[in-house]
């Protein structure tokens, strides 16, 4: 399996498994978000995980800044929407898919003035 198609399937993976824990919960109590942190927090394995999800997100788009810059990737607000909308496990191989589209993309030379031939 190719690294894209692999990004892809941990993208699917990444928004069915979270969102099939958090529908039945949202649809229950709506969108309450004191009781959902309150939920969060509600004992210690809880809190190291939530914890670790708000530092991995953080990670997660200094990531998309840098690599924004760095290979010039468009629409690199798409993996931090991912990462507000349903989490990091869809974010980062999000991030990771688009990184590897760009990275397999051919690079073209720059056209340099020098060899180009007369102009007129």
């Amino acid at each position: 399996m190719s690294p894209r198609w692999a990004y892809l399937f941990f993208c699917v993976l990444g928004m069915l498994l979270p969102y099939s824990q958090f529908l039945p919960w949202l649809l229950t109590h709506g969108v309450d978000l004191p009781l959902f942190f309150r939920d969060l927090f509600t004992n210690r394995v809880g809190s190291f995980f939530g914890l670790d999800v708000f530092v991995s997100t953080a990670v997660l788009w200094t990531f998309v800044a840098t690599e924004r810059r760095r290979l010039g990737i468009t629409h690199a607000w798409a993996p931090i929407v991912a990462s507000l909308t349903v989490g990091v496990s869809l974010g980062l191989p999000l991030l990771l898919y688009m990184r590897q589209v760009r990275l397999e993309r051919p690079v073209e030379p720059p056209v340099s003035r020098l060899n180009s031939g007369p102009t007129r």
